[in-house]
């Protein structure tokens, strides 16, 4: 995608091997910084406190972190750990990590790094096409309610997942993309998605710099549009999905659902393959990241001087709660948007697409 005119990806390798630059998400939408990662320890911050996140790039991160951990000599098995224990819902870190394993373990010490820096970059390659599939299977749903209606589609999302979730296209954002750029009329719903405002900060950015007509609403008035007839679908992303189509998405997701439900208003959950977790029967069974009370206390904003500062909401001293996801039954989503295609959200459905997981 672009970003002031010029083709972006969220990460990309420097051209000697020695880091990768990534896109500092924590600064946007105030400041767009880039930074080098130079070593698994960066590449562990850079997830950690949400510099890169969404589950693509999550994985894509992680690649990169195994290939930096090459470049300083840490042994294998110990990077992939450190990796590993720092976010724990997205299922495409452990896939990445176990993908890389797969491919430098069986090699020689002094062949890894090549080896390491070809399969992340691969990884990410890889990440593209399947947004970029993902983006034109979801363009035809928008399409279809185009050619049954006046006026824009109107399409409601949660959270940010665009390309500044993946590597490039993104998931959920994907199909508004592709179908914009092929001239459907449509409007998209941001929802702002307290606590970190992802959606305000971040999937208002990446469509004002596509040229996307879209509006920014507080997290609580996505139901009150869909009693009034003014959402024709919901897209979001996922950061797991469990075998049987349940999925974990950002918090306040499983309220989009219930209230899509209600309305009669569709609601599509797009993913790439390497977000299905095949083990789990179920989502009760995904592991929910509870993040820092702080999250939820205080908030960044810019003031009209341009100064970015972070004031606290809340009473000094009030507690808060932080989960960061919860789990949107399959029951009601109307289908996933993978990259092979739109199926059914149950074992089933997914095995249509997947048949080489029977």
């Amino acid at each position: 995608m672009n970003v002031n005119g010029l083709p972006t990806r969220t990460i990309a390798p420097l051209p000697d091997l020695s880091g990768a630059t990534i896109i500092d998400q924590t600064r946007l939408p105030f400041r767009y910084e880039s930074l080098t990662l130079r070593t698994l320890a960066d590449a562990a911050e850079a997830i950690s406190v949400m510099q890169v996140r969404g589950a693509p790039l999550i994985g894509a991160t992680a690649a990169y972190g195994v290939a930096l951990a090459m470049n300083e000599g840490v042994d294998l098995d110990p990077a992939c750990a450190t990796l590993a224990a720092t976010r724990p819902t997205a299922v495409n870190l452990a896939w990445a990590l176990a993908r890389m394993r797969a491919v430098l373990a069986p090699l020689a010490a002094d062949e890894r790094r090549a080896a390491a820096w070809a399969e992340a970059a691969a990884i990410c390659d890889e990440d593209v096409a399947l947004c970029q599939a993902i983006g034109g299977h979801g363009a035809a749903l928008i399409r279809a309610v185009a050619e049954q209606k006046p006026g824009p589609v109107n399409v409601l999302t949660h959270c940010n997942a665009g390309w500044l979730a993946t590597v490039d296209w993104g998931t959920a954002l994907a199909p508004i993309y592709a179908a914009f750029d092929a001239g459907v009329p449509l409007h998209v719903w941001v929802d702002e998605t307290r606590p970190r405002n992802q959606g305000a900060s971040l999937t208002a950015w990446e469509l004002k710099q596509h040229g996307v007509p879209h509006t920014v609403i507080v997290d609580n008035a996505g139901g009150h549009l869909m009693q009034h007839g003014r959402v024709d679908l919901c897209i979001v992303g996922t950061d797991r999905t469990a075998a049987n189509g349940d999925v974990a998405n950002k918090i306040g997701t499983y309220l989009k659902a219930l209230a899509a439900f209600d309305n009669g208003v569709p609601f599509y959950v797009a993913l790439p393959g390497p977000t299905i977790d095949w083990s789990l029967d179920s989502g009760r069974a995904i592991p929910i990241e509870e993040r820092r009370a702080e999250e939820v206390t205080c908030i960044a904003g810019e003031t009209e001087s341009g100064a970015v500062v972070t004031v606290r909401v809340t009473p000094a001293g009030s507690p808060a709660a932080n989960p960061a996801f919860d789990v949107t039954p399959a029951r009601l989503v109307s289908g996933l948007i993978t990259e092979r295609g739109v199926c059914p959200a149950s074992h089933e459905g997914l095995l249509s697409l997947y048949p080489e997981r029977r």
